[in-house]
């Protein structure tokens, strides 16, 4: 299948802040690809650079059959863009927005008028389309943003982090359209996010990152399918040493991939609820509480625990301190 996008040992430095270590990819056209790492990971530094926003210090990048640094205005283009923060003037109608974005593109009148009033019924924004943009929701902005991003009717659309800060029904509506965005129009969609859900849900295949590079990729079930056995993760009553943790589930007969974090500890198992009298009875053995103690079938949360070596809560968390 024809690459829409191709990243080759990617870099990209910020001063002594190394953003992108050799960031290598391919996107088959037509696909949801999904970047998913935590805040910090480089997500929003790979978009940046694929689409032609920012160099890279080294490698090579290419985006719809063009090179970003060789033909950066082909790449844009190609392309839509919906970032992080709001595209849209907040002074100015929806209407206005949309306007002034295909003028920058050298959409003509008629076209601009029809693909403008096209858009703003899809996204259900008809009957505000004449309302100043502050006064719309966080919904019906990102909405907005999402027809800013179609308009010139690209080959590839790029979302980073669409969904951020949108509540359980205005993300359930947004990740509708873009399953139908692939579905019916075949768009090749790069997707950045730090939602698990989101990730397994949208993405036909995906990338983990972490600091800048990529730790595991494939489909989202492919990669759980890796992780055999469930999923026990203990929370202890306190944060005490590792060491008597360590050593009396190393006694525990079929639990393996033990790691201690704080006061959490994660492990796997063959049967998970076998386990669990197991590994309470162990721990208990040495002295240590138990808060909680659950099972589950592997997740993401799993997979990029095991190539990254830290939960995924704990890399975003991190970032945040």
């Amino acid at each position: 299948m024809e690459a829409a996008i191709l990243a080759r040992d990617v870099r990209k430095s910020y001063g002594e802040v190394r953003a992108l270590a050799g960031l290598t990819f391919t996107v088959p056209s037509g696909t949801i690809f999904g970047l998913l790492g935590p805040n910090g990971a480089g997500k929003s530094t790979s978009v940046k650079v694929l689409t032609a926003l920012t160099r890279p210090d080294s490698g090579r990048a290419e985006v719809a059959g063009a090179d970003v640094l060789a033909a950066p205005q082909r790449v844009r283009r190609a392309i839509g863009v919906v970032g992080q923060r709001h595209g849209s003037a907040d002074e100015a109608t929806g209407r206005e927005n949309l306007v002034l974005q295909g003028t920058l593109y050298g959409l003509g009148r008629n076209d601009l008028r029809r693909r403008s009033a096209e858009l703003l019924e899809r996204f259900g924004l008809a009957d505000a389309a004449d309302r100043i943009v502050r006064t719309y929701s966080g919904g019906m902005r990102r909405r907005l943003d999402l027809a800013l991003g179609l308009l010139n009717r690209p080959r590839v659309l790029f979302l980073d982090e669409p969904t951020t800060g949108l509540d359980p029904e205005a993300r359930a509506a947004l990740w509708a359209e873009i399953e139908r965005l692939a579905s019916e129009e075949a768009m090749t969609i790069l997707l950045t996010t730090h939602y698990l859900e989101e990730a397994d849900r949208l993405a036909s295949e995906l990338a983990i990152v972490d600091r800048g590079r990529i730790v595991a990729s494939g489909t989202p079930d492919e990669l759980k399918s890796e992780l055999k056995g469930d999923s026990v993760q203990v929370e202890l009553a306190d944060a005490g040493p590792h060491a008597p943790v360590r050593e009396a589930l190393d006694r525990v007969a079929g639990l393996r991939a033990v790691q201690v974090q704080g006061r959490l500890v994660h492990a796997r198992a063959d049967r998970g609820a076998t386990a669990v009298p197991e590994v309470l009875s162990a721990l208990e053995s040495v002295g240590v509480k138990v808060a909680s103690v659950t099972t589950a079938r592997p997740s993401l949360d799993d997979v990029y625990l095991r190539h990254a070596g830290r939960a995924f809560t704990d890399a975003d968390m991190e970032v945040a301190a």
